[in-house]
């Protein structure tokens, strides 16, 4: 029953909607079907797991049933990066974190985000100015002209990555998120594999020259920073530092193009809350982390690997076993959340998981809060009358990281 449920999750004729599945999934919080991965749907459970060190996010700990490792080092995607911290567990994963949070937040550098607000609105006023001066307000894709554009000039300017080459990378991110998605009947599996490593080696190859560059010739973007660090715990390898690298500019504008499309999607199905935000922009702060928990970003983390036995939910996950947790699942147990599957920005005590939670919390977590707040709080302001073109959008196939891959609407002007 579980596997099953586990393939029309992630069966595409299901992305506009899983939530039934999940619900489905929380009759049994820890459920396994005697092979396949131990799935985990019920709120308590994820975030016990979540802080629980016998949990490993390093695929190289993955066995089989009868103990061999599963990662081959020779066809890995590590053969041509080694994984980013986001992939390793503590020691490696903290030195790797702490030395690439140092240019980025507290305590460090606690005014990186926040100085960053000015800049952030720019960006937000000329997007929306140049979907005004289209003059095609009959239809409009937001993805394409607002919700994937803003969270990438962001990245680049942050990380110091030359806007030109935007096209050049987004092939490649297109490519490794998609990798993420872990269907197990999607057609030629070894041909992306294939397309994933030469992503990875092209994207790898891009930035050993900026970094090379940003060492010659610092400019005091995060990049330039890293490149050039000597703090406490030495100085990132050329090889860390392009993993890193490589995870901060996919991962630092894949989510958000996903939690700001979900949130103008929400928004136009609850025109009621869009009005109040309308009204008083202040109210962005709790709909984006009622957004987080409602519709998150990130809808499953499939790749968990057990030290030890563990006991939990009244079910015992033997070592070396893959464990899936259903973030998205556990953000709409009705055990945490009263009436959970309804959308409710006044909600009390909203501690989801739509950011992760523990160690692998979301390390760009202020930043993307800030995008959010202030794309949907900006949208909501200008776009007049604005409305669904179609409902459900086409979704994007990936299944971890959902979100609408066109979300076409209308309004019937945009204010100054």
């Amino acid at each position: 029953m579980t596997q099953e449920l586990l393939r029309q999750i992630i069966d595409y004729s299901s992305r506009a909607n899983p939530y039934p599945l999940y619900e489905e999934l929380r009759k049994t919080p820890v459920s396994h079907d005697g092979s396949g991965p131990y799935v985990v749907s019920g709120y308590y459970e994820i975030r016990s797991l979540l802080h629980d060190p016998r949990i490993s996010s390093d695929a190289r700990n993955l066995k089989s049933a009868d103990g061999d490792p599963l990662a081959d080092p020779e066809q890995e995607e590590e053969a041509v990066l080694p994984p980013a911290f986001l992939r390793l567990d503590p020691p490696e994963h903290d030195r790797l974190r702490r030395m690439t949070n140092r240019p980025f937040g507290p305590p460090h550098s606690p005014h990186r985000v926040h100085d960053m607000r000015g800049e952030l609105g720019g960006i937000v006023k000329g997007l929306i100015d140049g979907i005004a001066e289209s003059g095609h307000l009959d239809r409009i894709d937001l993805v394409e002209q607002f919700s994937y554009p803003f969270p990438v000039t962001v990245i680049c300017r942050l990380l110091g990555v030359p806007p030109e080459d935007e096209a050049r990378f987004h092939v490649w991110a297109d490519t490794l998120a998609a990798s993420l998605d872990p269907d197990p009947d999607a057609p030629d599996p070894k041909g992306r594999a294939k397309k994933s490593k030469d992503a990875r080696m092209e994207l790898g190859m891009y930035l050993a020259g900026l970094i090379e560059e940003r060492r010659k010739h610092p400019t005091g973007d995060m990049l330039s920073e890293l490149a050039t660090a000597q703090g406490p715990d030495g100085a990132m390898t050329t090889m860390e530092l392009l993993s890193t690298s490589a995870l901060l500019l996919i991962a630092g504008h894949e989510t958000t193009v996903n939690l700001i499309t979900n949130g103008m999607l929400t928004l136009l199905r609850h025109p009621e809350v869009l009005e109040r935000l309308r009204a008083d922009p202040a109210l962005a702060v709790p709909i984006v982390e009622e957004l987080l928990r409602y519709e998150p970003p990130v809808q499953l983390v499939p790749q968990r690997t057990a030290l030890a036995d563990i006991e939990i939910g009244g079910v015992t996950i033997p070592q070396g076993a893959s464990i899936w947790l259903v973030l998205a699942s556990g953000n709409r147990d009705p055990k945490r959340f009263p009436d959970p599957d309804r959308f409710d920005p006044d909600r009390e005590d909203v501690q989801h998981l739509g950011l992760g939670s523990g160690i692998h919390s979301c390390f760009g977590a202020p930043l993307a809060r800030l995008e959010a707040a202030l794309a949907l709080s900006e949208l909501a302001r200008r776009l007049e009358n604005p409305r669904l073109l179609e409902d459900p959008p086409p979704y994007r196939q990936n299944a971890v990281l959902r979100g609408p891959r066109h979300l076409p609407i209308a309004c019937d002007g945009i204010r100054a």
